[in-house]
């Protein structure tokens, strides 16, 4: 590889410091460097990194932060082709690749095309109101739906190719792929997944029932969630997010279909570590 952007969080590398020394390396080897410094959305309706910063030939995009950050430049660069790597600089990283003192010989590796390819699905969804579209995106992790109010539940109909599941009444759902696996859906009771499962985990919220359990479907389903009417103490009844970003307000009746993407996010392997040695040693007891 010979063409790379760098996208950094500055909330992680406040002064630069560590992104000008990649950027001094890289053109140490004759490598062509972009950096681009991503911001943090205003009201969650900005775009992380500005995509049309990124030029065509870029051969791999190196993501400087943690996973939230990770995260945010695959929303960007959906449809791009652009593979990510991944070095951490906040607490979990479990989406990150290469540690800070890896970071030169991750580099070096890159150079010789020493890597391999890991390919995440990401979901679609598309929101409804009133028999019209008002909102579709993608999401790597995690398209959510909560309640919108304080000590309130939400009623909730899931359909599963437009057969009537269940209903919920609880603080919300959670759809979540298999690299969303390890969040969201993992704090609130739902199973880890292998990365490379094609399905997708439909998990409720602080359910208002006993026998309310995580459902696995495959994922070429497509997943159909409606907003039902509650107690009428607000407009709002609901609110949808892609990704922890772009806060969609719902109401009684609004539909959100979800599915597969056709886009896909690309991460770069170097490291051998297999998927549950990082379970182990990041979410588990630390390893040995």
């Amino acid at each position: 590889m010979d063409k790379f952007c760098v996208i950094t969080n500055r909330n992680k590398d406040e002064n630069l410091a560590i992104t000008t020394q990649i950027a001094d390396y890289m053109r140490k080897n004759q490598k062509v460097c972009i950096l681009l410094e991503g911001q943090t959305p205003v009201n969650c309706q900005k775009r992380f990194t500005d995509a049309k910063a990124v030029p065509e030939d870029t051969e791999c995009a190196i993501v400087l932060g943690g996973d939230g950050t990770i995260i945010q430049a695959a929303n960007d660069l959906a449809g791009r082709g652009i593979p990510i790597l991944g070095i951490n600089l906040g607490t979990l990283g479990f989406l990150a690749e290469i540690e800070k003192h890896n970071i030169y010989g991750a580099l070096d590796s890159l150079y010789l095309n020493h890597c391999s390819f890991e390919s995440r699905m990401m979901l679609y969804g598309s929101i409804c109101s009133s028999n019209r579209k008002v909102y579709s995106g993608v999401a790597l992790n995690d398209i959510v739906i909560t309640r919108s109010g304080y000590s309130r539940i939400i009623s909730i109909s899931i359909f599963i190719n437009e057969e009537l599941v269940d209903r919920y009444r609880g603080d919300g759902v959670i759809i979540s792929t298999p690299t969303g696996s390890t969040g969201y859906n993992l704090s609130s009771g739902g199973p880890v997944v292998k990365p490379d499962a094609g399905i997708m985990i439909i998990t409720p919220i602080c359910p208002h029932s006993l026998n309310a359990r995580s459902i696995v479907v495959s994922s070429e389903d497509l997943v159909k969630i409606k907003i039902d009417e509650s107690k009428k103490t607000q407009e709002e009844e609901a609110i949808a997010t892609f990704d922890g970003r772009m806060a969609i307000l719902l109401q009684a009746e609004d539909i959100i279909d979800i599915s597969k993407a056709k886009e896909e996010t690309n991460l770069v392997k170097i490291n051998n570590t297999s998927f549950f040695d990082i379970l182990r040693t990041k979410i588990g007891q630390g390893g040995e």
